[in-house]
């Protein structure tokens, strides 16, 4: 009788557990469902836009904004942090679902990739050694102009190089490019005038504004046909009735030199 006893007890201990786990495998499905994640890639050498702080935390404008972003549309953001030349690939390649890099919406990125509308516009500006002032585009005739490997102002300083004679050199990330210009291997670098006047002041640089053109605006970009376009712009539009950009331009200061 104890044997019998000791049976039905071990089997019912048997079954209870095997309810217990499939309880447990139920709530841990369910809770993956809830848990929608959103890639987002950038390149954190980009100041304010994306940078690293002390601690090596990714901070920024394009962050702060890409966070109510995900708020807003259910998502936990995923950040990745790679050079900026390898962005376009990570989005063809559907290794991540969006990128904020400051990225421009050139026509050439828009046969590869699909874009938000724009959230911000900025303008190009030439750095230089305050020893050394360049002042204007006909004095950098001999010269050598660095700028950052597959960003819009290596497109343009590849085209005012014709005309006024200067040699490009690409390099990796903007760190580096202020370092060749601190080492005296380059005699001009050619930025994005927000991210450069952080530069200009941090290094006590002299910069002057490009003249000739004003870049296109700055986007998120998505691997083509991403059912994500509609969904954020929507919640770009609603950040801007609400004031939220307006209110991370005014902290991370971008509109001090934004071309509006």
């Amino acid at each position: 009788m104890k044997k019998q006893f000791k049976i039905m007890v071990m089997f019912l201990s048997f079954v209870l557990l095997l309810a217990a786990c499939g309880k447990s495998n139920e709530t841990s499905s369910d809770s993956s469902k809830n848990d929608k994640v959103l890639k987002m890639a950038t390149s954190a050498d980009f100041k304010p836009f994306e940078s690293r702080d002390k601690e090596g935390n990714i901070v920024g404008f394009d962050i702060d904004l890409a966070n109510l972003i995900a708020d807003e549309l259910g998502y936990k953001l995923e950040i990745q942090d790679m050079n900026f030349d390898g962005l376009i690939g990570a989005l063809q390649s559907k290794r991540v679902d969006m990128v904020m890099a400051g990225m421009s919406t050139t026509e050439k990125r828009k046969k590869n990739v699909d874009f938000s509308k724009e959230y911000h516009r900025s303008g190009e500006m030439f750095l230089s050694l305050p020893d050394k002032k360049i002042e204007s585009l006909e004095s950098l005739e001999g010269k050598t102009v660095g700028v950052q490997l597959g960003t819009i102002q290596e497109e343009g300083a590849n085209e005012l190089s014709k005309k006024y004679g200067f040699t490009v050199k690409p390099v990796d990330n903007a760190g580096v490019l202020i370092q060749e210009l601190l080492s005296n291997r380059v005699d001009a670098v050619y930025m994005d005038s927000v991210v450069a006047v952080g530069y200009r002041d941090e290094h006590g640089l002299f910069g002057f504004d490009d003249p000739t053109t004003s870049s296109p605006g700055m986007a998120i970009a998505f691997p083509k046909g991403s059912d994500l376009v509609d969904d954020v712009n929507k919640a770009l539009d609603k950040l801007e009735k609400e004031g939220k950009i307006k209110e991370l331009k005014e902290k991370w200061k971008l509109d001090q030199v934004a071309i509006e």
